[in-house]
């Protein structure tokens, strides 16, 4: 038998049809639907008079353009989203497709609210009009971002015309150090091998310092591989990822869940097989990292100094960096340690989870936000906001002088209400930096949630090893 990687064992699993050397058409167990990639979607599946498939097999929810005001009842006053949202609702009405809408209990980022559900299990195909879908391969689950044709494709076949990636392992053995999380990790991997260099490739994550990893911060993890131009992003399943989805997949019970573990348990590359391209890091050698550019991969660590333009190989410099310095008003050869912040964001599909905000308060219990700093705390879900409060965290949050929000996608895109002013800079625990991301003229700079608190309670980045040292400098 061929000896195959993880993910070629779920594409064969999936595999309907095959269709040249390249392409197939891939079955997917779970469709993830939100309010402005879906529209189009609909209309072109009821020009055409057809129906949805298979309902029970796509999710709907509402997060990108939803505001997230601290009022019970939360109503979009932008006509166009308001309308995004009313067809989202319509449409999954006329369907019988669930669908967590503008007010339900449960509602939040769809990248965490299918896992924290049960809907995401080791082994599945799981797709959405989103590109961080890659976030599920944190449960060994084969999930990536499509276009609003394919939602049509998709909605119509449960298919997918699929053109086939190429293979990337990336071994992280050793501890992170103290101070360090998955969002550091990912970012250094980023700085590392560039926003394209996983262009084209599924990438499989191992070694000892991904085994030492929480669910959630696997989460993380899998959910910044496409900043490196990822497909997809797999990490093999184990216990701990066995026990997280049997404790929320109400259905698997006694020999079904018997049966499940079994077939799991297959779910890992074999021994020999070949991966196209590998990469190899040391978790000890990571520090905390922050972007000083406008791409993820313009990172650098804390007590690093930001770049000079580099020269390339046909000797002109690289118009990029330079291009990347006068937007964030940053000079090569600088320290970001220092520079004032006026806006910190916590939230977005890849840091708004219960730990993520156990970490911030563990941080600002006791202290308070920088005079000067709007800090905002967006969680990931109703479900996240209701046991952040249930354990105090959000009074700690609260008494700290941090905004407690309503869960959405909040300032990640700026596609609602939460909007940077031209010129703010902002800490940010989001996933991308890109000009404008935040607000038109907004600067972004990536963090971990624990950097993030640092800079809260600072104004300025701070290395968050060294806070109180900091904290007494700038008071």
């Amino acid at each position: 038998m061929i000896a195959r990687t993880l993910y070629r064992k779920l594409v064969d699993s999936h595999k309907v049809l095959e269709l040249d050397s390249q392409n197939v058409l891939l079955y997917a167990d779970l469709h993830l639907m939100n309010e402005y990639t879906s529209p189009q979607a609909f209309t072109g599946l009821h020009e055409q008079e057809r129906t949805v498939l298979m309902p029970a097999q796509n999710v709907a929810v509402v997060s990108h353009i939803i505001p997230t005001h601290a009022v019970r009842h939360r109503i979009i006053a932008d006509p166009a989203s308001a309308l995004q949202a009313s067809n989202l609702k319509s449409n999954c009405e006329r369907h019988g497709i669930p669908l967590f809408d503008t007010n339900d209990a449960l509602q939040g980022i769809e990248h965490v609210v299918a896992p924290e559900h049960g809907l995401i299990r080791p082994g599945m195909v799981v797709i959405c009009g989103d590109s961080h879908t890659t976030t599920y391969g944190a449960l060994g689950a084969l999930g990536f971002g499509i276009g609003t044709s394919e939602v049509e494709h998709v909605l119509a076949t449960q298919t997918l015309v699929y053109r086939l990636a190429q293979d990337m392992r990336i071994r992280v053995d050793g501890s992170l150090p103290l101070g360090t999380t998955a969002k550091d990790l990912i970012l250094m991997i980023i700085s590392r091998i560039g926003a394209q260099g996983a262009r084209g490739f599924v990438v499989e994550f191992c070694g000892s310092a991904i085994d030492a990893l929480s669910i959630e911060a696997r989460f993380t993890l899998c959910n910044m591989a496409v900043e490196a131009g990822a497909r997809g992003a797999l990490i093999a399943p184990d216990a701990k990822a066995i026990d997280y989805v049997l404790k929320r997949a109400s259905d698997i019970q006694g020999a079904i869940a018997d049966q499940a573990q079994t077939h799991w348990a297959t779910l890992k590359s074999d021994e020999s097989a070949r991966f196209d391209c590998e990469h190899q890091f040391d978790a000890t050698d990571v520090a905390p990292y922050v972007t000083w550019g406008t791409s993820p991969d313009q990172a650098i660590p804390i007590d690093g100094v930001v770049p000079f333009p580099a020269v390339l190989a046909d000797g002109s410099p690289d118009t990029s960096t330079a291009h990347a310095l006068r937007y964030t008003g940053l000079s090569s050869g600088a320290s970001l340690q220092g520079v004032p912040v006026q806006h910190v964001f916590i939230g977005s599909c890849t840091n708004a989870r219960i730990e993520d905000l156990r970490s911030v308060a563990e941080i600002v219990k006791d202290k308070h936000v920088a005079a000067g700093v709007r800090a905002m705390v967006v969680p990931g879900s109703g479900a996240v906001r209701n046991q952040a409060e249930a354990e105090g965290i959000a009074a700690v949050l609260i008494d700290a002088g941090f905004e407690w929000r309503q869960p959405g996608c909040s300032m990640c895109l700026a596609m609602n209400d939460d909007v940077l002013s031209p010129g703010q800079r902002c800490a940010s625990t989001t996933n991308r930096n890109f000009e404008g991301r935040q607000g038109r003229g907004a600067i972004t700079h990536l963090m971990s949630p624990a950097m993030a608190a640092a800079a809260a309670l600072t104004g300025v980045i701070t290395d968050i090893r060294y806070l109180n040292q900091k904290r007494g400098a700038h008071e």
